[in-house]
């Protein structure tokens, strides 16, 4: 529905966003073991990928399964991808609005800040697949299921998302919309049309594969974090990014 291409907003305060070029290459390592690694890949989904039912102690992996302790895959998880479209995707985004969150914040604050959106994103995942069980729903709600394991940067790429439209709401960013066609709009308009595809999505979609309660939690938390967690943020600076973008060359 929505994929980023390019926003041209310079770095003002670093000369490389080393964090964000980082998460992106760890991403793609952990894939390449994920395919061709020793382990297989539904050993590697069902030991680090975030389960519900398991973190909140209702089921229990077989053994030889559990890599890792159950609150530990809130985490770990977020590293982990089912397919190279998964994969790409994800890191796209965080290719065109990491590096300027992580301009605002500095590295370290900056990969705080995606470690705990990952996080929240995970945890609303997880209270959500519980929060309606034993509750009668309408037919068209799809809220996830407690058995199946949540994997992606999804949702701590979704707390980047909130974070740059916050910043550089006025920007205007070359993204494909509804398929492919090429468009360059604002930072509110494109990433307002990626937000209301996600909320509607998580409880009328009818694809239970995609976390879409992790992205909305994520990008919640990357909107509540952003204020507290920036500190190299200058309206004015903002401002002169979003008219050097706009102005034609």
């Amino acid at each position: 529905m929505f994929l980023p291409l390019h926003d041209g907003v310079p770095l003002k305060h670093l000369k490389t966003p080393v964090v964000t070029r980082s998460l992106i290459s760890f991403c793609v390592l952990v894939h390449l073991v994920f395919l061709f690694g020793p382990i297989s890949a539904d050993s590697l989904v069902g030991g680090f990928g975030l389960i519900p039912a398991v973190l909140f102690g209702y089921e229990t992996l077989p053994p030889g399964y559990p890599f890792v302790p159950a609150w530990m895959t809130l985490a770990t998880n977020i590293f982990l991808h089912g397919s190279w479209f998964h994969l790409i995707g994800n890191m796209l985004f965080l290719w065109v609005f990491g590096d300027n969150v992580e301009d605002a914040m500095g590295h370290l604050r900056f990969l705080a800040f995606f470690l705990i959106c990952g996080i929240a994103a995970s945890l609303a995942h997880a209270v959500a697949s519980f929060s309606m069980v034993g509750v009668s729903m309408p037919e068209s709600f799809f809220l996830p299921a407690p058995q199946r394991p949540l994997i992606g940067a999804s949702g701590g790429v979704s707390g980047v998302v909130a974070a740059y439209v916050i910043l550089y709401p006025r920007v205007r960013i070359w993204a494909l919309f509804l398929g492919g066609i090429p468009l360059r709009l604002p930072a509110y308009w494109a990433i307002g049309f990626w937000f209301g595809v996600q909320f509607v999505s998580a409880f009328f979609g009818s694809d239970e594969g995609v976390g879409w309660f992790a992205h909305l939690g994520g990008f919640v938390a990357g909107a509540i974090l952003i204020p507290f967690m920036r500190h190299r943020y200058d309206p004015v600076l903002a401002r002169a990014a979003a008219q050097e973008v706009q102005t034609p060359r």
